[in-house]
């Protein structure tokens, strides 16, 4: 990790939202099974279990894939990448930080006016507005062009290759 005090706060906000992906994807997994329960032991489900679930899978979902940028653990190609020479190698890699850069800022234009335009309709099941669950959505994209800009301006050592099992 690197001493700069704004890496320092984005490392802290990456293991935030990891936990708290952790965290939703436990309460999901629990109000399933309370739904299952219902439905075949109780013979009636919650109401409100699957839109819950739903929600809370959305949030999940994005906080995890703006964790995933910051970290580096989405799953990637690189064939191309490591056949390249250096030069290119180091241009490949910029294109490919600023196209997740603009996947974020689209993320974060397009998925604000989609909860501008569901904040009024209320999910029936929870009372809750319908904005409030594609909400993540800006959120993650904002913090996934933050984390791409700064893996694009202080890249994390490069890993060791990874070794071929025989």
């Amino acid at each position: 990790m690197s001493k700069h005090p704004l890496s320092a706060a984005s490392w802290a906000a990456s293991r935030l939202l990891i936990g708290l992906a952790g965290a939703g994807l436990v309460a999901m997994t629990a109000i399933i099974g309370w739904q299952v329960i219902g439905r075949y032991i109780l013979g009636a489900s919650p109401s409100w279990s699957e839109q819950a679930a739903q929600v809370l899978m959305i949030w999940f979902a994005f906080l995890a894939a703006a964790a995933g940028i910051r970290e580096g653990f989405h799953i990637r190609i690189v064939a191309l990448e490591e056949a390249a020479p250096p030069g290119i190698r180091t241009a490949l890699r910029l294109v490919a930080g600023l196209v997740v850069a603009g996947c974020g800022v689209a993320m974060l234009v397009l998925g604000g006016d989609l909860v501008l335009r569901t904040w009024s309709h209320t999910i029936p099941s929870l009372g809750l507005p319908r904005g409030l669950a594609y909400l993540g959505l800006p959120i993650s994209g904002g913090l996934i062009f933050l984390f791409a800009l700064e893996r694009l301006f202080a890249p994390p050592p490069e890993a060791p290759a990874a070794k071929e099992i025989d």
